[in-house]
């Protein structure tokens, strides 16, 4: 996957690196990204970048020293027009490192009308995979709408001393660890979501998507998988990017968002013999309990069940489940109406849905995984279950959908977006996982 699709780079945007373990060479990746789509980029940093890693961004294009100017503003303009892109620094300094530009600076260039993205360093890391911030930074810019904070996978299992962590006492008081622990998912995750540590300094509009950088083998996919669970259950943070952008084709390999189950079951159930589907009997449970068990155990941040018809007789059995408990009063005006009332209970934080049949014996823990797997790595806005050949349910659905499936009407659902829109598909061999129970026959039959 693309870093600028990880991040979902939008026009206009100020996209600000802090950190360590491969800032500057994300830097980099997302220009060359960018100006592959014909973007105008301006990269530049607030602080100090070194001789090599000015050569190594800029190529055949020389980079522009900021002066204060109006006959700079102009260069930078008719460079943009010829190259498409810039790397803008100060004076040179101490070794061989140069300055950056003033933070105002990044403001003035977020409003010209031709440059349609900038991308910056915001702090120094000294080479380390992780580090805290000093009192002095990082330095960031008002108008900067897309904050990163940057830590190399490589730090996970390290001592948290100075020889492996920058500035290690102000990461070990920020995460309440002592100099010689290892460095584990939870110390990383706690500096990183910390508002004096990777959000120091956020700019109040700003996104904030952490990378997770330098992967380079399952073990460290499974450590970075298990710090962006932890750094999901902290709100400030829309998403966790898993990959190694010096992997020019492939940088970024799963993308790590909130997705919730939905739970549709305010169906009256009127051919089930005067039986209420939900807690008919299926393997010492319920139905609902069922599918609510299986949901929970899933990689969904939550589950939400929505109830209509029967809510009365349901909700102590769904509350006892431990999911949460939406009740949709319109549920005889249709599937619509209970699709709007669970994404209206989401949280503006949850990134997607899948939605799910309570009436589905057969389905597993494994398929709700496997789409929120396939969603991680393709960020594609639906993923849909195939069974056998056959399309079936659960289905998840983007945030970016979510208007479209709120405006559904009557017994609309969601094959009215399928039929619109591209679908990413997860194949299941196993015909008996999207199996539905409709009648009391079927019921039987099943439970046989």
């Amino acid at each position: 996957m693309e870093l600028s699709r990880a991040l979902r780079v939008q026009s206009k945007e100020i996209v600000a690196f802090v950190g360590g373990g491969g800032k500057t060479s994300a830097l980099f990746c997302l220009a060359d990204e960018l100006t592959a789509l014909g973007k105008r980029v301006v990269m530049t940093t607030t602080t100090k970048l070194g001789a090599a890693q000015v050569a190594r961004g800029t190529g055949a294009t020389p980079p522009l020293r900021y002066v204060a100017s109006r006959d700079f503003r102009l260069r930078v303009q008719d460079t943009l027009a010829q190259k498409s892109r810039v790397l803008i620094i100060g004076e040179d300094v101490e070794g061989d490192k140069v300055a950056g530009v003033p933070p105002v600076f990044i403001d003035e260039l977020a409003a010209r009308v031709d440059v349609d993205a900038v991308i910056y360093e915001a702090d120094g890391a000294r080479g380390f995979a992780f580090k805290a911030p000093a009192a002095h930074e990082p330095v960031l810019a008002a108008s900067t709408t897309l904050l990163v904070p940057v830590m190399g996978v490589t730090a996970l299992g390290a001592p948290l001393d100075d020889a492996h962590v920058h500035r290690a006492e102000i990461v070990a008081r920020l995460a309440g660890a002592h100099i010689g622990d290892t460095v584990t998912p939870r110390i990383a995750a706690h500096v990183l979501a910390h508002n004096e540590g990777g959000l120091k300094n956020k700019p109040r509009a700003a996104r904030i998507i952490i990378l997770v950088n330098q992967i380079e083998n399952d073990a460290q996919l499974d450590a970075a998988r298990a710090l962006a669970r932890l750094l999901l259950d902290h709100a400030a943070i829309d998403a966790v990017a898993i990959g190694a952008v010096d992997h020019a084709q492939n940088p970024v390999r799963e993308t790590h968002r909130r997705v919730a189950a939905i739970m549709l079951a305010a169906g009256a159930g009127t051919r089930m013999n005067g039986r209420i589907k939900q807690l008919l009997p299926w393997r010492g449970k319920t139905l609902i309990e069922n599918a609510i068990a299986l949901a929970m155990r899933s990689h969904a941040h939550e589950t939400v069940v929505v109830l209509g018809a029967h809510a009365g007789a349901i909700q102590s059995v769904v509350e006892k489940a431990g999911a949460r408990i939406v009740v949709n009063p319109q549920w005889e005006d249709g599937h619509s109406t209970s699709i709007r009332a669970g994404l209206t209970a989401l949280a503006p934080e949850i990134a997607a849905a899948i939605f799910v049949n309570m009436d589905q014996p057969f389905l597993t823990r494994e398929v709700i995984d496997a789409l929120i797997q396939r969603y991680r790595e393709t960020d594609a806005p639906i993923v849909a279950s195939i069974f056998a050949g056959q399309r079936g349910s659960p289905v998840l659905f983007d945030r970016a959908h979510f208007l479209g499936l709120e405006n559904l009407q009557g017994e609309q659902g969601g094959r009215e977006l399928l039929a619109k829109y591209p679908v990413a598909r997860m194949e299941f061999d196993d015909a008996r996982l999207g199996i539905d129970v409709d009648t009391w026959e079927e019921y039987e039959q099943l439970n046989a």
